[in-house]
Parts: C-alpha cells; structure tokens; sequence
C-alpha cells in the first residue's frame, strides 16, 4: 500500500451535544483505556496500511492534541519523505448534522492533494474506536472502480449525530441523518480517488459552507459511491455517556482483544514510567491499570490513566480517572469521570449514576 494513498484526519468538528470532557480539548485529544488517545485509532489505521502521508486538521483549542503527537514519530511519520502534516481547521470549522468533513477545511488544505502523487486519500474522523485493516478497504475500493468508498458498519443503537447509508445494490445512493438498529452506518472513513476529489472541492469552491458528504451526493456530475461493511467492532464516542461507555466495554475480552489486536497495533506516544505498584491491602478487580498508578486502596469496575494515586482507605467504583489524580483516603467515587490532575479530598463522595453519570472537568495543572 505504500505511496498508494494517503491520509487526511479531521478533529475540527464538535458532535451535536456539547461535553464537559471536550471544553478546552478537542475529541480526538480525549484521553481512553488509560494509555491512548481517540486520536491514536485513525491513525494507527492509516499506518498500518501502510500510508506514510499524513494530514491531521486541527481546530483552535489544539494545543493537547498536538502535544501528544508531537513530530508523528510515535507513530513513524517523522519522515523526510511524507510524515505527518499539521493543518489549520477553519475558524468557523466544525461539519454539521452528524457529517465530519467541511468542505472548507478540506480547500484550505489543498495543497496537500496536489503536491501528492497518490492515487487515493482516506479521510477518517477522529472519535470512532475501531481497529481496521484499512488496507483490505482500499483494495476493495479499488476494484470497484468506484469514484469513492464510504466504510460502514450495521448500526447497534439508535443514534442521531451519525450518517446513515442509503444504498441500492452496490451503491450508495443518499446519506441519512440518523440511524436506527440495523441500518448501515458510516465509521467516518471514506476513501476517495485523489482526482475525484480535488474536482469536487474545485467544484464547490463556493459553497464551502457544505460538508465534502453532502457535496458528493449535489454535483452535477455523477459520481459512483460505493461502501465497504465492516464487520468488526465499531464504536463512536460523540458525549461523556458515550465515553463511558465504550471504556467500560474495554473490559470485555472480546471488545479489548477486537480493538487491540497485536497483528495491527494501535500505537500511542511513549511514556517512560514504571509500573503500577499494588501496596499491601489493595483491592483491584475488573479494571484497567496504567503505568505509574500506586494502588492502597480499592478498585472496581473502573479505568485508571497513568500516575493515579489511590490511597489507602478510598474506594473506586465503576469510574474513569484520568491522569495524575490523586484521591486521598476515604474518599469514595462511583460512576464518575475524573478529569486530569484532580485531587479528590478524604472523605468526598462523588457519585453519579450509570444513567447519569458525574462529571468533574480537568484541574489546573500545577
């Protein structure tokens, strides 16, 4: 696959109910599973498909996005030929209606279409946790002789901040806003013919309000859109309940060992810390430990990033706590996000619902 196609990410784009987690980061930059990025999963696809050119567009509020991919070496684009590529999202950015891709991020970035001799570019969104031989897809994609190939999957829930597919035969003939179980529903990746798309965006140069998704499907000119069905685990992260959720998923086996398959691996930046330590008294069952945590207390049912602190005496339940929070003995959190650098003070009960579950925003760091 190499030099076939390459790659354009977008995080410039909120989902239609806005997230506390997401204030002052983007989608992509939230952190999951303790050691990796949203962000991660597109672009482990892309590498593992062997595409070595990288466009990933950012929104304004960037900054811990690109402090955790940094120069791309973690993923080996740090590259004198290719790499990498930061790419200024749009001020009005953000695609509307559950679509991912606005037209005008995609024109003010055209150069890197232009400058590339590919045959292909993959477009991916960046909140969509799959492990996907990207590779087999643009196989596929190309002997369809296709002008595009949307990549689905068989919706598993109702969900209104996604595209639904529309098809007749082997091709996709509308997109829907919206699906309900059992429809085909995009991943949000989509793998277009190069000089397809760069005449679409010369096309709409005018109305770059639109979304490359509806443009598509408006040109005059008949373009042959075909999809692709995943069959794998696919799932979308668009609120905290969403969030919630898919971590909680991960401690399924077969959710775990479907995202994190060691023959495609998911690559994340590389931190240098030691292992978690469990002093004597601690409890842990049912959970997900990163490096660096020190465990005295007790842990259930909950996901821990790197360098949390349990003390002895606190209790944790059913919770995402994120990197370097401490929550000090007798302390007690039940469905519950903690966000970065929290201290969580003894004797404090945080307690949400599975239905509802509580939030506290990421603290300052010091």
């Amino acid at each position: 696959m190499k030099n076939k196609a390459i790659g354009l990410i977008t995080a410039n784009y909120k989902t239609s109910v806005p997230c506390a987690l997401s204030k002052r980061r983007p989608m992509a930059g939230l952190p999951f599973a303790g050691r990796y990025r949203l962000i991660d999963f597109p672009l482990s696809n892309m590498v593992n498909a062997g595409i070595r050119t990288v466009g990933l567009i950012v929104p304004q509020n960037y900054r811990s996005l690109l402090d955790h991919v940094g120069t791309g070496r973690d993923w080996m684009l740090d590259r004198k030929n290719g790499g990498l590529f930061i790419l200024p999202g749009t001020v009005y950015g953000g695609a509307h209606e559950g679509f991912r891709f606005l037209l005008r991020d995609i024109i003010d970035n055209k150069a890197l279409l232009i400058r590339d001799s590919a045959d292909y570019v993959v477009l991916s969104g960046s909140n969509v946790i799959v492990n996907l031989d990207l590779a087999a897809a643009i196989e596929a994609h190309e002997a369809s002789g296709n002008s595009a190939t949307i990549i689905c999957h068989r919706a598993t829930a109702i969900n209104d901040d996604v595209y639904g597919l529309k098809v007749e035969g082997d091709r996709v003939v509308s997109l829907t806003r919206g699906v309900k179980y059992g429809d085909l529903e995009s991943i949000d990746y989509c793998i277009f013919n190069r000089d397809d798309l760069i005449d679409v965006i010369e096309n709409f140069a005018q109305a770059d309000y639109m979304a490359l998704e509806e443009a598509m499907f408006k040109a005059e000119q008949a373009y042959q859109i075909g999809y692709y069905e995943f069959e794998g685990y696919a799932a979308g992260i668009y609120d905290a309940k969403s969030y919630y959720d898919r971590t909680m998923d991960i401690r399924r086996p077969e959710v775990y060992t479907a995202l994190f398959n060691p023959d495609r691996t998911i690559f994340t930046k590389a931190h240098d810390a030691p292992p978690a330590k469990y002093f004597k008294g601690s409890v842990v069952r049912d959970s997900l430990v990163s490096a660096g945590c020190r465990i005295s207390g007790t842990v259930r049912g909950s996901a821990l990033g790197r360098g949390v602190v349990v003390e002895p005496g606190a209790v944790v339940t059913n919770s995402i706590v994120m990197q370097s929070c401490v929550i000090e003995s007798g302390a007690r959190i039940e469905n519950a996000i903690i966000d970065r650098y929290n201290l969580v003070p003894s004797g404090t009960e945080l307690r949400g619902t599975p239905d509802d579950i509580l939030i506290k925003e990421k603290a300052e760091y010091v």
